[in-house]
């Protein structure tokens, strides 16, 4: 390295290196293991050492460039000792930047040397396995092939032994069979095993194997199976009663040879023959016919063939033809009907020793506010009301509460509108005990009075619970009296029912309740069998957007454990989670145990019975047998109906204006509900028509659906996703969103009321009287009156009476008096009238006039 510099009196630069060059070689590493040498000469650098102190500056060269001396008498002119000491400082720098760049180089090609190296000895150690791996291969080949030849000339050799017999099977004597049965076995001792006691040798295999050549040599016949080594197979071969077919299995294998044995020691046995039960359905195929006979599915295609029927395997045939063909056969046919698949869900009945006592399911009942949910929060000390729309319980609720006696109860809290009376019918049809709540300062109600109907069909106990009695005006006694009215005679008035005077709000009377509830679940004496498959009722049914399909279930009896099969009305699932009333997972819901259960491959309809079953098949089974049985009700319910009958609805239908409506709840039970409510709405004039209602959130399905047929989408607390909100507004769809049930009713009926025609109303204001009739040419007869009553006006409608008998009627067009056109005449007053379209109008007629208006009805 150079470095140069000018002094400032125009001399040549000053050179800090220089010295004698030296040719050396540089080593160049690149990717992959490639070196190349490179010659490249080196100088050899001087380094300037401090002068001496005291000495006087000066310079110095050495030749051309040389160094410069410590002796501050050589040193260049015009440079100082601190800058002498910061160029030295520089040249050590630079010294210990090479020697560090020196050092990394060597490191990382040391590195590179150990990577090329390791992967060298991975790749030679790949090779040596694949070597390995392939030698093992070969070696194993071999060993297979030397296995096959020794079974062959076992095979042979025993062929050969039993061939003597054969050709006079029926002078065979015992002894002869003896001698027989020895040869046979000295012909598989001798030498056969290599792992017995006399193992044979590598000469002795090679000796057999050449005996077996020169046999096969002399006889080529010998030793060889012709039905395996045939080339070609004809179509007889193939459909015939022979052997057939090239490819034999090793139990027809084993089948030829036994029969070989038996016609060596002694004649054939022919088997008996097995006659079966073979179950016939309604339609089977022709190789399930085969299958359940055991029979060859080439045998029964010939015998169908027989009867005059070309079928193939795969084809179906009805039950009287596969009854005959089983009959042919010698088989026993048993019919079987396409609901035999349900008998696997039928429990027999339980023993007395298996049953055990379970909690009584109790559904509170009861008109709309009178403390049904306040009563079960109160009961369990949860804030359940907040939960609901409004306050209102728009659901079927299942709690299971632990009373102060340590007794576990369910309780089903049921919605007491009006349109969930479905909901309640199926709450009392899987409860023990109805608790009916009536307020004190209400008494009974419409919807109590259906409770009371409820309760009766379902044949429960019932236990009235008088509500709000801390209110002031509150009075027990009528509700009491009201009662009696509808059957329920209370134990206070010498009844049987018992009665509690309760107050939801301050629990007043709660604890009497929970006792009362006890005693009759006491008398009840309710037992179930927890050790058998479920057995349960689906209280309500969602589409979770998280979780899937959703059932509220409600053990009856049994036990539903985690990973249960099971079909629930027309779906079917497998138990992937059970989650109690207090949102934890459970493994097992014992008898009059409430869960919510997941893994159902659809939602359910509400009130549908839950079974478990053993397989996947059989649940499957089920559930599309009961989706047949629907689609044919279904079809056998529309084609019932006549021409005559289609073509009267569609007159009828001409006359009644429909509102369409597109439905989606939260919940199967409100959907359901919400579906009744709206067909109760309308009249002969108008009706509401629901197009479709489901469970789950608004889809684009559903907006186009609603496009074509003109209808709103109304979401019962549910929301439309992205796609149907931008459908919907591209669409012009309107989509109304609810969360209580009072304010859709209302609204569709509003909605509903606007198709209703207007009702007009006449209001009469006058009469006049006819005294002369004018001819006026262009305008045609005119007619002086005298407004005798009232007023006369010209917008109002007019009718022409003559004897008391209308015989026109329409309007004015024109009123006038003294040839001036006024508005209006008063009563007493002369005007003239002419009517629109009609003339003939004479002396002595009545006018009356009246005023039309239009009144918007209501439904």
């Amino acid at each position: 390295m150079k470095i140069g510099m000018s002094d400032t009196d125009g001399k040549k630069p000053l050179g800090l290196g220089g010295g004698a060059g030296r040719s050396g070689s540089v080593k160049q590493s690149f990717s992959h293991g490639r070196t190349h040498n490179v010659v490249v000469e080196t100088k050899r650098k001087r380094v300037v050492v401090p002068g001496k102190p005291g000495a006087a500056g000066g310079s110095s060269r050495s030749g051309s460039g040389g160094p410069i001396s410590g002796d501050p008498s050589k040193r260049p002119a015009g440079i100082s000792d601190a800058e002498m000491e910061r160029r030295l400082a520089a040249l050590r720098a630079a010294k210990q930047r090479e020697v560090e760049e020196a050092a990394q180089r060597i490191a990382d090609e040391k590195a590179r040397e150990e990577e090329r190296e390791r992967r060298r000895a991975e790749l030679e150690a790949k090779e040596r396995e694949e070597r390995e791996r392939v030698e093992a291969l070969r070696l194993k080949e071999e060993e297979d092939a030397r296995r096959a030849r020794e079974a062959e000339v076992r095979a042979q050799k025993r062929e050969e032994t039993r061939a003597k017999p054969v050709a006079e099977p029926v002078r065979t004597t015992p002894a002869d069979r003896a001698a027989a049965e020895a040869a046979a076995a000295r012909a598989e001792t001798k030498g056969v095993s290599s792992t017995g006691p006399r193992a044979k040798t590598e000469r002795d295999r090679g000796s057999e194997d050449r005996d077996a050549r020169n046999a096969n040599n002399r006889n080529p016949g010998a030793g060889r199976d012709d039905s395996r080594r045939t080339g070609k197979l004809s179509l007889t071969q193939a459909l015939g009663d022979g052997e057939g077919g090239r490819q034999r299995s090793l139990a027809a294998m084993k089948r030829k040879q036994e029969k070989a044995r038996q016609k060596a020691m002694g004649g054939m046995t022919k088997a008996e023959k097995q006659v079966r039960d073979v179950q016939l359905p309604e339609a089977i195929v022709v190789s399930e016919l085969a299958n359940r006979m055991a029979e060859r599915t080439p045998d029964v295609i010939k015998s169908l063939m027989k009867m005059g029927m070309m079928v193939t395997a795969n084809q179906t045939i009805d039950a009287d033809t596969a009854e005959l063909v089983i009959q042919e056969f010698g088989h026993k046919a048993i019919r079987v009907s396409d609901s035999d698949v349900e008998q696997v869900i039928e429990q027999a009945a339980d023993r007395e020793e298996d049953l055990q006592s379970r909690p009584p399911i109790i559904t509170i009942m009861g008109h709309v506010d009178h403390g049904k949910t306040s009563l079960l929060d109160a009961i369990r000390n949860a804030n359940v009301v907040s939960g609901e729309a409004g306050g209102i319980t728009q659901h079927i609720g299942a709690y299971q509460v632990t009373a102060k006696n340590g007794a576990l109860l369910t309780f089903l809290d049921t919605p007491g509108h009006a349109a969930f009376t479905s909901m309640r019918a199926r709450g009392a049809q899987v409860t023990d005990i109805v608790v009916l709540v009536v307020a004190a300062d209400d008494a009974v109600m419409p919807q109590t009075v259906e409770a009371i109907n409820h309760a009766k069909a379902a044949n429960v106990p019932m236990i009235v619970a008088i509500n709000k009695i801390d209110k002031p005006a509150a009075n027990p006694q009528k509700v009491r009296t009201d009662l009696l009215q509808h059957g329920i005679v209370v134990e206070e008035m010498s009844g049987d029912v018992q009665d509690v005077e309760i107050s939801a709000k301050t629990g007043l009377g709660l604890d009497e309740l929970l006792e009362a509830i006890s005693l009759q679940a006491e008398i009840l004496e309710l037992k179930a069998n927890p050790d058998r498959p479920a057995l349960g009722a689906v209280i309500e049914a969602q589409l979770d957007v998280g979780r899937g399909p959703v059932a509220t279930v409600l053990v009856q009896n049994g036990s539903l454990k985690r990973g249960d099969i099971f079909v629930v009305g027309e779906q079917w699932g497998k138990v992937r989670a059970l989650i109690n009333d207090k949102g934890d997972r459970i493994d097992e819901a014992g008898p009059s145990v409430p869960v919510e259960v997941l893994g159902l491959n659809g939602t359910p309809e509400a009130g549908d019975v839950l079974n478990v079953v053993e397989t996947e098949a059989q649940a499957r089974e089920i559930a599309d047998y009961r989706i047949q049985q629907t689609k044919d009700k279904r079809a056998a319910a529309g084609a019932a109906i006549t021409l005559d009958q289609l073509m009267a609805k569609a007159k009828a239908d001409q006359n009644v204006a429909e509102l369409p409506v597109l439905v989606k709840a939260d919940v199967q039970g409100s959907a359901e509900a919400i579906v009744q409510a709206l067909e109760k709405i309308g009249n002969d004039e108008v009706r509401v028509r629901v197009l479709h209602s489901g469970v789950g959130a608004i889809t684009e399905s559903d907006i186009g659906l609603a496009e074509a047929s003109g209808a709103p989408v109304i979401g019962f607390n549910v929301r439309a996703n992205a796609p149907a909100r931008n459908a919907a507004n591209q669409k012009g769809v309107e989509i109304r969103y609810y969360s209580i049930i009072y304010d859709l009713v209302d609204d569709v009926k509003k909605a509903a009321s606007g198709l209703l025609s207007a009702e007009v109303r006449e209001h009469f204001i006058g009469y006049a009287q006819i005294r002369e009739v004018f001819r006026v040419s262009g305008v045609g007869n005119v007619a002086g009156c005298l407004v005798t009553e009232g007023i006369a006006r010209r917008s109002a409608g007019v009718r022409l009476l003559r004897d008391n008998v209308v015989i026109h009627e329409g309007t004015l067009k024109t009123l006038k008096r003294f040839k001036d056109e006024v508005k209006e005449v008063q009563s007493g007053q002369e005007c003239g009238m002419a009517f629109e379209n009609y003339d003939d109008v004479r002396k002595g007629d009545v006018i009356e006039i009246f005023e039309r208006e239009e009144v918007q009805r209501q439904l």
